[in-house]
């Protein structure tokens, strides 16, 4: 694949902002944190929240975690054990159901969507390498901003006081599963290094109903690794921050054979600045890799094998903070986004095994912007406003067929596209006392479709999905209001209400029995209320969140108008009681219940409401060493994850660990 923007020459921008004349003070005493500059005073104007880094641990899974936030949603009801690893797009407030994520995921200010998919690696991204998890609803308007149309979720690294010298933990549990990851840190210079690996295996729960099983069927078996390098190192007045994460996964779905895989490596170098002239500069590279074998439900031998789907995903941003007076804050910069990718599959013939067709898809896209921020401190009040200008384009944009005896049948090459788009952002925030304060917000925002949604059809038997190559952005308008409110230290309340429209929507759209295509409907409009809260007791703690969404497809003259989009349930709720007995002990239950939504877009197929309770515990043995067990769905709840015409899949099923936790 061609590289239009040298990765060397990427990375190398955190050195020229270090060179640049507003850095040039004399250097001054600083404390080296591995962290990113503060967040902005008005990012509580669009309703925050956060998951701390021992409940990250005590989950163990990070789209686990995120549950927590009730409104949050992949494009199915699996985890990263049991979905294909293309459909692990993240979402919320209820825009619809997408293989590609609307939701913009940054770990320590790097996006991490696949290049091609734009799908996020779940496996790779270790709970135990983090502090914490902040996720902000509601179309984005900051850095790498254009792709948040519903929302940003933030994955902050661990800093040196998170982090032990040491630390290894090891689980055992049902179905033959074994989970192990283990780091080491160090000191280093003024700063610190630490490297961390994780390995975790299972032989697999059927996700085949019993009562449709066949000789082919086999459990889900699945395992992933993944190793990450992180260093912190000053640098006069400021810090260097470098990063490199490998990782694979593998994994057989539903039949033998069926197998899929994933593998990455990713490297990023981010500069940051704190004094007079705050400094965020970061560069990234991302070499991405996908493989999947489809098998017929009828014959149960490969009818396609997407034997390679090679994607670079290039970018970097610079964001500087001037000073501009007390009670003030602005944010300027420019980011950029390349992203390149090309599949390469195989078709056969579901009774012979015979060669079909070749074929072989791609192209480019890019994306540079330039925004501005700012946020005024008035007493009680807090304004923010900002302001995107973003470049798009799609280019290279090909798809070919060939015979087996190499006839070309369909040689496509689709014309280049560009333009130009302006989003932003503005809320408030007024403190009208210790115990109350009011919010509201108004933002735009849009999203590029995937080369995936361009250019890759895909097959979920008996469904097949075309792709699109005239797919238009995604256009996000949206606005809400909220209130938070602590009437004592031991609790918090806080409620949202907002009305969202996504405009240009990319839905999979039924065309034909067992056909649908990737096409943009006029609208999807969203609106609902999202509640959370949490209570202290004495030993005791009661967090939780609901969210209750009425959502809604416009498309006019078509049968999709005015239904319930694919995937989007209207309840979400999470509540998790916990009881620490001792210090470094705790035994904790967590209820989740999603409800009921549709497999497709036409409100045939139904995936009926789930309840699950998850259990999570750990107890102090010894100084550093700690038991930790938990249970997954502990009443076997049957969460059904698909329903194509009455051929069902299901998600995890009970499953029990019990392991250490050693840590010095």
């Amino acid at each position: 694949m061609r590289t239009r923007l040298p990765a060397l020459r990427l990375l190398a921008l955190p050195l020229l902002v270090w060179m640049a004349p507003a850095l040039a003070d004399e250097p001054r005493d600083i404390v080296v944190t591995g962290r990113g500059l503060a967040p902005a005073p008005g990012i509580t104007a669009y309703g925050s929240l956060s998951i701390d880094r021992e409940r990250l641990q005590d989950v163990g899974r990070l789209e686990i975690a995120l549950q927590d936030v009730a409104g949050f949603q992949q494009f199915r009801r699996s985890d990263s054990r049991s979905a294909n690893p293309s459909a692990q797009g993240a979402t919320l407030r209820a825009l619809g159901g997408n293989a590609a994520s609307r939701t913009l995921v940054l770990l320590d200010g790097v996006p991490v969507a696949d290049p091609f998919f734009g799908y996020v690696p779940f496996t790779a991204l270790a709970p135990d390498r983090l502090s914490a998890v902040r996720v902000t609803r509601g179309g984005g308007s900051g850095a790498f901003a254009a792709g948040a149309v519903a929302g940003t979720i933030e994955l902050l690294g661990a800093d040196r006081r998170s982090l032990p010298d040491a630390a290894l933990q090891a689980l055992g549990g049902s179905y033959g599963s074994t989970d192990l990851s283990g780091a080491l840190t160090a000191d280093l210079g003024g700063g610190f290094v630490s490297v961390s690996g994780r390995w975790d295996r299972s032989d697999g729960f059927q996700t085949t109903p019993e009562s449709q099983r066949v000789a082919a069927s086999v459990p889900a078996a699945n395992a992933s690794w993944s190793a990450s390098a992180r260093a912190v190192v000053p640098l006069g007045s400021a810090e260097l921050q470098a990063r490199v994460l490998l990782f694979r996964d593998d994994r057989t779905l539903r039949f033998r054979g069926a197998d899929s895989g994933s593998q990455g490596q990713d490297a990023s170098l981010r500069l940051i600045a704190r004094g007079d002239w705050e400094v965020e500069a970061l560069g990234y590279v991302q070499a991405r890799n996908f493989a999947n074998i489809v098998v017929s439900a009828t014959t149960f031998r490969p009818t396609l094998d997407q034997r390679n789907t090679p994607s670079t995903g290039l970018g970097g941003k610079i964001e500087l903070r001037p000073p501009v007076g007390e009670g003030r804050l602005l944010r300027i910069g420019a980011d950029l986004r390349l992203a390149e990718g090309e599949m390469f599959e195989t078709a056969f013939n579901a009774a012979s095994g015979a060669v079909t067709a070749r074929r072989r898809a791609g192209g480019r896209q890019q994306g540079a912007g330039l925004f501005a921020e700012g946020d005024l401190t008035l007493g009680d009040l807090v304004l923010t406003a900002g302001t995107r200008l973003d470049h798009w384009a799609i280019r290279d944009g090909r798809f070919r067929s060939q015979t087996a005896a190499g006839v070309t049948t369909i040689d496509n090459s689709f014309a280049d596209r560009s333009d130009w788009r302006l989003s932003g952002r503005a809320g408030a925030l007024w403190q009208l006392s210790d115990a109350l304060s009011l919010r509201g917000a108004a933002y735009s925002n849009f999203r590029l479709p995937t080369l995936n949604e361009l250019y890759r059809p895909f097959v979920v038997f008996p469904v097949t999905t075309q792709a699109n190559a005239a797919l238009s952005p995604e256009t996000l308008k949206g606005v809400e209001v909220g209130a938070d409110f602590a009437p004592l230290s031991t609790l918090r309340l806080s409620a949202t209400l907002f009305d969202n429209r996504l405009e240009d929507a990319i839905a999979n759209v039924t065309i034909a029995p067992n056909t649908r295509q990737r096409r943009n409907v006029e609208a999807i409009a969203a609106r609902g209320l999202e509640l959370a809260g949490a209570l202290a007791l004495g030993r005791f703690d009661l967090s939780g969140s609901w969210a209750w969404s009425h959502s809604r497809v416009r498309a006019p003259g078509t049968a999709l108008d005015g239904l319930r989009p694919a995937q989007t349930p209207s309840h979400m709720v999470s509540a998790t009681l916990g009881w620490r007995w001792a210090e470094g002990s705790l035994v904790s239950a967590t209820l989740r219940h999603v409800g009921a939504q549709y497999e497709d877009d036409l409100e045939t197929d139904l995936l009926p409401a789930a309840t699950t309770v998850d259990l999570q515990a750990r107890a102090g043995v010894a100084p550093g060493v700690a038991l930790v067990a938990r249970a997954e769905n502990l009443f076997d709840e049957a969460v059904v994850t698909r329903n194509a015409g009455g051929s069902i899949d299901l998600g995890t099923p009970r499953i029990l660990w019990l392991g250490l936790r050693l840590e010095r």
